[in-house]
């Protein structure tokens, strides 16, 4: 990992490196209280440091000399699922995640991770996500791993449990792996709009999704043609950076950024269509705040950035018109409610799906447990909180509907450990499948 050099302190502050946390964040916050109901970490741990209140005054606390940045400060930083809720349950919109995102690049920086979690950390996070065809190419392999009977043979044999069990769970619900947008389109300098041309956006493929969800970007591809998008996908983009952003490589998620942001240039606009990249991507200027001219360029790149359902909702969209009987219900991923502040639009995309019935959720913006890769580096925490959500999904219902690849795993791991059959689908995979419904009754 990049570093970027240590900074001479101008006050008592703990915290050494540029890019410290903003003292403008935490200045707000009174210690109200009103915070501590809508966090998933101090529900399960009932602890103060685990609250978002308790994290700010860790924050403030180092930057005031009183802690310094070593164990008992990492961990509720760490702890934290980044997920947003306390902001939005905030009445002075206190920017708890942006304060533990700068607070992790301080950590990260002062204590780099070593022995085989540096590894691991190193190569997923810069040999991996930021290269395409390295990605390509992991999803070929994991493609001869489920079609040439090596799967089906780990599993009946149980090799698979040589692995810690999360990762055996995660293994389990696997979805299969298809053909990338980006591999499948790559000799298309665009996708033309089926029928009157009306807009021309630019979308964003995402690392993970092209590679696990190939399918729902290919959905996404055909709602946008049939509702007059002519549809490019720039070559030069890149990970969208939130996973280096979450575990404390701001540098790399600054390069990642500054990628993204010339790639796009020349777009309009620029469709997302997992709430995590498109949070991230909308909180880049927040990645340059002292950078005057690369703050600049990310404002009006972030100002891009649409969720493929608000697009729709906003632009104007062909309403299905063959009836699919499906009793659903919807998941607000963390980082499209509480990050984007989307909410109405996907489910007045789904009310118009004929047929669809949607059965009100509890808590349904509370997190899953997925939060990026937390479920992978804390899954003991992403386990109880996990627990948490399944209890208030409702058991009669076919369909569990949202936005974000990570809750997708993460919900269908869920589905499964608790012995429930419900499909986890996105958004906009359905609206395409109503789409194809209507297209088969018109050639009957």
């Amino acid at each position: 990992m990049n570093v970027d050099p240590p900074c001479s302190p101008t006050s008592k502050s703990n915290y050494l490196w540029n890019d410290a946390p903003d003292e403008n964040k935490w200045a707000d916050c009174v210690h109200c209280g009103m915070c501590l109901e809508s966090c998933p970490t101090y529900e399960i741990t009932g602890q103060e440091q685990h609250s978002p209140r308790g994290r700010v005054h860790l924050i403030k606390s180092v930057a005031e000399g009183k802690l310094e940045v070593n164990e008992p400060f990492i961990d509720p930083v760490y702890q934290c699922l980044d997920c947003r809720a306390c902001t939005t349950a905030c009445p002075a919109d206190v920017d708890v995640g942006g304060l533990i995102e700068e607070a992790r690049g301080q950590i990260r920086q002062a204590m780099p991770l070593t022995g085989i979690k540096g590894l691991v950390s190193k190569f997923f996070l810069e040999g991996l996500f930021p290269h395409p065809k390295r990605m390509q190419s992991l999803g070929g392999l994991l493609k001869i791993y489920q079609k040439s009977g090596v799967q089906k043979l780990v599993r009946t044999t149980r090799l698979i449990r040589i692995m810690p069990k999360h990762l055996v769970e995660l293994e389990a619900i696997m979805p299969g792996m298809g053909v990338p947008v980006r591999k499948k389109y790559k000799n298309e300098n665009i996708i033309l709009a089926k029928g009157e041309e009306t807009h021309t956006v630019a979308f964003l493929t995402g690392c993970i999704m092209d590679v696990m969800f190939s399918d729902i970007n290919e959905s996404t591809i055909q709602v946008l043609t049939r509702n007059g998008n002519n549809v490019t996908i720039p070559k030069q983009q890149t990970c969208c950076g939130a996973l280096h952003v979450h575990a404390g490589d701001r540098e790399t998620g600054r390069r990642l950024a500054k990628q993204n942001i010339e790639a796009f240039e020349n777009a309009q606009t620029v469709i997302v269509n997992a709430a995590g990249c498109g949070c991230m991507l909308k909180d880049y200027p927040e990645l340059f705040r002292d950078d005057p001219k690369w703050h600049e360029k990310a404002k009006a790149f972030s100002a891009k950035v649409q969720d493929i359902t608000k697009y729709l909702y906003d632009t104007g969209y062909e309403k299905p018109k063959s009836e699919m009987k499906i009793r659903l219900t919807y998941h607000d991923a963390c980082h499209l409610a509480h990050g984007q502040g989307i909410r109405q639009e996907p489910r007045e995309l789904l009310h118009a799906i004929p047929g669809v019935e949607i059965v009100h959720m509890p808590n349904a913006d509370r997190c899953c447990g997925s939060a990026g890769i937390y479920n992978i580096t804390n899954p003991e925490m992403a386990g109880a909180v996990l627990e948490s959500k399944m209890e208030n999904v409702p058991e009669d219902v076919e369909m569990i509907s949202m936005g974000n690849p990570g809750c997708m795993l993460q919900m269908a791991v869920g589905v499964q450990k608790y012995g429930r059959r419900q499909k986890i689908v996105h958004t906009v995979q359905l609206l395409n499948w109503a789409y194809k419904r209507d297209d088969e009754q018109l050639n009957e």
